[in-house]
């Protein structure tokens, strides 16, 4: 029979409890003040500082941020560079990790040695944007996920994963007849769900906030992603700029600081609605990944 509870147990999972509690509200409340300065009135926001229910619901910001097409285009930019560059990103790191996670590899460990060295050391801007220019890359969606492709950090936790694999399982295999290729697809990627998951969202938030690259490498403003168009938004509403033809002469834009929460939410939503999907594999993802180096 289970004893019960002592009352010193008791005692340290209320103050867990409510510490969590605490620390949880904390989290939360700055998104809920961004989703709710977006909805509120221009008078509302005016004369309050801090809001957390608006008193009026109003969608004038939201009205405003897509009175353009351009959002929309560039929000299936941006959906479309995540998509194919979590792909390809995925595709180049699991082959590149696996490789380097086979002991019969000869010279993994200089190649392991020039990966960690780039996460101290790179070539920087100017360099990089030549050698970008030099591959004809400039205006080209894949000038935004080639230079990005391989992420150091993400390929050693991928690599400390399939190093954690039992070797009898590639070793059973090779006696039924499967190749490297075959043991990759049929047996390791099975069994790493949660890494794969967890390293695809890590991919996945890094293309959708691209913004530098694509401020360095597309000069047609048609091919911006959703982050660039949104900063033109934010510039266009703090009367930083007269380039205000993409939208209704004749409307007149909400406050600033509304204008700014709605654009921080339009582009937090999509990233938020995969995230429950992957949460599962989360945690378990990034924790089993760095168990061995």
């Amino acid at each position: 029979m289970v004893e019960d509870k002592t009352w010193g147990s008791r005692l340290f999972s209320g103050v867990n409890l409510t510490l969590l509690a605490i620390i949880a509200l904390v989290t939360l409340l700055p998104f809920v003040h961004v989703l709710a300065g977006s909805l509120t009135t221009a008078a509302e926001m005016s004369s309050k500082s801090f809001i957390l229910f608006p008193t009026v619901i109003s969608f004038d910001a939201y009205t405003y941020i897509f009175s353009t097409d351009m959002v929309l285009r560039a929000m299936l930019v941006s959906i479309g560079v995540t998509a194919g560059g979590t792909l390809i990103s995925m595709c180049l790191s699991v082959l590149m990790a696996y490789g380097l996670a086979r002991r019969d590899l000869d010279g993994r460990r200089t190649i392991m040695f020039l990966v960690v060295f780039t996460m101290l050391f790179n070539g920087g801007m100017i360099p990089t944007f030549l050698v970008v220019k030099e591959l004809g890359l400039i205006d080209n969606y894949l000038a935004l996920i080639l230079p990005t492709a391989i992420n150091a950090f993400n390929l050693i936790i991928l690599r400390s994963f399939f190093q954690n694999l039992p070797e009898g399982l590639e070793e059973s295999a090779k006696i039924d007849g499967c190749n490297d290729f075959g043991i990759l697809l049929r047996i390791v990627l099975p069994l790493s769900m949660p890494v794969l998951a967890t390293i695809s969202l890590f991919y996945a938030v890094t293309y959708w906030n691209t913004y530098m690259h694509a401020i360095l490498y597309l000069n047609d403003a048609q091919m911006y992603p959703m982050q660039v168009v949104l900063r033109q938004i934010v510039i266009l509403a703090t009367g930083m700029s007269n380039e205000s033809g993409a939208f209704a002469a004749d409307y007149i834009p909400p406050p600033e600081q509304t204008i700014k929460m709605a654009v921080i939410v339009v582009a937090t939503v999509p990233i938020l609605i995969v995230y429950p999907f992957l949460q599962k594999y989360f945690a378990k993802g990034a924790l089993v990944g760095s168990i061995k180096g």
